[in-house]
């Protein structure tokens, strides 16, 4: 597996087209890859993450290597920076029972509802930041992981939701509202391979769509 970080140049008109549309920007990131199809190892996951004004960053995943020079040219800063792609295993290969480590995900948390008797349910946004949040901790175990509370307030959990949105956009004629939570807090790790499969295979709905990428690094003064 590998890791890309690309920074993104919001004032271009390109950048603005891809920030826009979770499908152009998904469209543009399978065409970095001469085979993007899932395999054994994991699937292609990505992220925008967005710091301040000026400073945005795209996070992909995947069991390939990239080649996003369509994207530099488009949407990013060709003449000073590029996209840096690590390779991601000896991160998953060294995660251990008991680590720490703090967390970013940006997710797409629902759950299901049935609006009429006799119809099929239909996933249906979580509106509330209590709800997103017990969405994650609600899975956290099923995904190899805790959340441990939190050393501020009593019967808190170190979880914050530091941004929520509602995406439109087209897709194929048809109007897709989606709505977002971006998590980030600590988490302790409970089952390796639970926990390997999360980050590269993601986790919740709306993976084609800029969600279900997460993504660990060591706490502050930490080595986990």
């Amino acid at each position: 597996m590998f890791l890309t970080q690309m920074p993104i140049n919001p004032r271009r008109r390109g950048s603005r087209l891809l920030l826009s549309s979770p499908h152009a920007m998904h469209a543009a990131v399978l065409a970095g890859f001469a085979d993007a199809r899932p395999t054994e190892r994991g699937r292609v996951l990505w992220r925008v993450d967005t710091y301040g004004t000026h400073r945005v960053l795209l996070f992909v995943a995947s069991p390939g290597k990239p080649d996003f020079t369509h994207i530099v040219e488009q949407a990013g800063w060709p003449s000073t920076e590029a996209w840096d792609t690590r390779v991601y295993d000896g991160l998953l290969e060294s995660l251990r029972k008991g680590q720490r480590w703090q967390f970013r995900l940006t997710a797409n948390p629902v759950h299901s509802v049935r609006l009429r008797d006799g119809e099929d349910t239909k996933p249906v946004g979580h509106v509330t930041i209590a709800q997103q949040q017990q969405w994650l901790l609600g899975r956290a175990a099923r995904l190899g992981f805790r959340i441990p509370d939190s050393a501020v307030g009593q019967g808190e959990h170190d979880l914050a939701v530091v941004e929520r949105g509602i995406r439109r956009f087209g897709r194929k004629g048809v109007r897709v509202t989606l709505s977002t939570a971006t998590f980030e807090g600590h988490l302790d790790v409970e089952d390796t391979t639970l926990l390997k499969r999360a980050l590269t295979f993601g986790i919740g709905r709306a993976k084609s769509y800029g969600c279900g990428l997460l993504t660990l690094a060591a706490p502050a003064g930490s080595s986990a």
